[in-house]
């Protein structure tokens, strides 16, 4: 959202870098929707952050009320919105997922999946903290980053994005054990399974997670009434 994926990495070219992925990488990303899907099916009202061009909006909305996505990107909103014409429940805003400006206690369930968390550039307690305000008591929050065991597959991944000119150079001198910098200035970490624990603890949530198709690492926070 803030910053790379905002003024570097956007719309057309930003569904190029899912149109290019390896196989494997694509059975994660599938696998990661469906995962998604299966949480918040029969939901009124979800919201995703970081919502891109629709990516995930598109196929989660078949199985909800109302998805309502925001992104800061303009370029990705404007790209997304012929995308997901098709989808009268789906609607887009430019909004900074550390500062959402919607009242307390309005969403259903909150995703923020294919490791949004780093993506975003933000401070991620902001995120935790303005994910939970927005979310009904009773409801979820879903956030999702990379397993461990994807690691080959997601550096292979960022490899073809650089040589398509999507991202810039591999910074091969400080990039491993989950942190992937371009040189360009992409920095992109992971978020654990007790990283994600530790992050949503308290009293007003119940948090599980678990690891999706050796691929993504899913952290399922109940709002607790």
């Amino acid at each position: 959202m803030t910053g790379y994926y905002s003024h570097s990495l956007y719309g057309k070219a930003l569904k190029e870098c899912y149109d290019i992925a390896p196989p494997r990488v694509k059975q994660y990303l599938t696998a990661e929707i469906q995962h998604t899907t299966e949480h918040v099916r029969g939901c009124h009202l979800v919201l995703e952050l970081g919502c891109g061009y629709g990516r995930v909006m598109k196929p989660v909305s078949h199985h909800v009320d109302t998805m309502v996505g925001i992104d800061t990107s303009l370029h990705s909103l404007k790209y997304g919105q012929p995308y997901l014409s098709e989808e009268d429940n789906c609607h887009m805003l430019a909004m900074d997922a550390s500062r959402l400006g919607f009242r307390r206690d309005t969403f259903d369930a909150v995703l923020c999946v294919q490791n949004g968390i780093s993506a975003f550039g933000v401070e991620s307690t902001l995120l935790v903290r303005e994910s939970l305000r927005v979310t009904c008591p009773g409801g979820l929050l879903l956030y999702s980053s990379y397993s461990p065991r994807f690691w080959d597959h997601r550096l292979e991944w960022f490899h073809l994005q650089a040589d398509h000119g999507l991202v810039g150079e591999i910074d091969e001198s400080r990039t491993g054990n989950g942190v992937i910098v371009c040189k360009d200035g992409l920095h992109l970490t992971s978020v654990t399974e007790s990283q994600f624990a530790k992050l949503f603890s308290s009293e007003r949530t119940r948090v599980t997670t678990e690891e999706v198709d050796e691929s993504s690492v899913f952290c399922c926070v109940e709002v607790l009434p």
